[in-house]
């Protein structure tokens, strides 16, 4: 498995049992905000459980301009070392 499929696992593991999405309705191309149906509440949250997940400290403003899971991979990817 590759990294990014670590990170995205993770991330659906956090966006189904802290936000109570269906699994199904998370893919690379959702919008956090529309198809997700994230709030920017949400967002910090979401930032933290990464943040505890990853062990990386997140600044938010590295995630001032995700909109996607996919941008939320590539920020990730970034932060983490490989």
């Amino acid at each position: 498995m590759s990294r990014r499929q670590e990170l995205f696992a993770e991330l659906s593991a956090i966006l189904v049992e802290e936000f109570e999405i269906e699994a199904g309705d998370i893919t690379p191309e959702a919008s956090l905000y529309e198809d997700l149906d994230l709030d920017s509440i949400d967002a910090v949250d979401l930032v933290i459980k990464l943040q505890q997940t990853t062990g990386v400290k997140i600044q938010p403003e590295e995630f001032k301009a995700v909109r996607s899971v996919n941008d939320v991979l590539d920020a990730l990817e970034k932060l983490i070392p490989a």
